[in-house]
């Protein structure tokens, strides 16, 4: 199957593990990967903020680039936030501006983007991708995956399946961990409040590592533990499922 890489831009700037990540387990699983080069912001950030004519601009040029830059069967971003924006918003954008035929187009890309774990378990019928991860592991269920895109288990059947790992229940694990955006900054007495009660959370697990589908999340959960000096490192789930035995054999 030939997938488009829709990048994001956190993973773009700040967490480009999680993209690269990806690549090295659809190719693994004998898939070819293209990247539409001319790709940026889906405008999230914009809608979510109510700047929904400045969004416009980008629904068009992500729709744009994704039908002109390369053909593809289906597309895979290491975000569930931005996947449901694809999903969600940016056919709303378009006809909130009138604009159908951008609508149209922008479902037609939007019904062939998929979160990783979507496109693994639901498309692809994979649950064991051949990852090998030595450690101890527990898993955020972020707001977006788990209310936008119901993503549901999935994500753990693909951690049961990794050799060398424990997976340990999160307790309370459905709870926001306080991010949303510009939420954390808008209301960040709340958010600090919210972050508290997740970190708390994984803690009483002991586990290693704390994972989760979206790079923005795991920077909320990731900035608390490592200001609690707790030891605990936040790892994409992309991430864990391209380790092999191999990768962790080397030096």
């Amino acid at each position: 199957m030939r997938i488009a890489l829709f990048v994001t831009c956190l993973a773009d700037a700040l967490f480009p593990e999680s993209a690269t990540a990806i690549v090295k387990i659809l190719e693994r699983l004998g898939h070819e990967i293209v990247f539409p080069e001319s790709q940026t912001c889906c405008g999230q950030m914009h809608v979510n903020t109510g700047y929904l004519a400045e969004a416009l601009p980008l629904v068009r040029h992500h729709v744009e680039a994704f039908e002109k830059d390369v053909s593809w069967d289906v597309a895979v971003a290491p975000s569930a936030s931005c996947v449901g924006s694809v999903r969600n918003q940016h056919a709303m954008v378009a006809r909130r501006y009138g604009d159908e035929s951008l609508a149209l187009r922008a479902e037609e890309i939007a019904s062939r983007t998929y979160e990783l774990s979507e496109l693994l378990v639901d498309v692809l019928g994979v649950t064991d991708v051949g990852a090998f991860y030595p450690h101890r592991v527990t898993y955020h269920p972020t707001c977006h995956s788990l209310r936008m895109l119901r993503v549901a288990d999935k994500p753990l059947q693909l951690l049961r399946a990794v050799r060398g790992m424990t997976l340990i229940e999160l307790p309370v694990a459905e709870s926001c961990c306080g991010f949303g955006g510009t939420f954390a900054l808008k209301n960040s007495e709340t958010s600090t409040a919210m972050l508290a009660d997740k970190m708390s959370n994984v803690l009483s697990t002991g586990a290693e590592v704390c994972t989760a589908g979206d790079s923005s999340c795991l920077m909320q959960i990731g900035g608390g533990l490592s200001r609690l000096q707790s030891g605990v490192r936040t790892v994409h789930l992309a991430e864990i499922l391209a380790a092999t035995e191999q990768i962790a054999a080397t030096p």
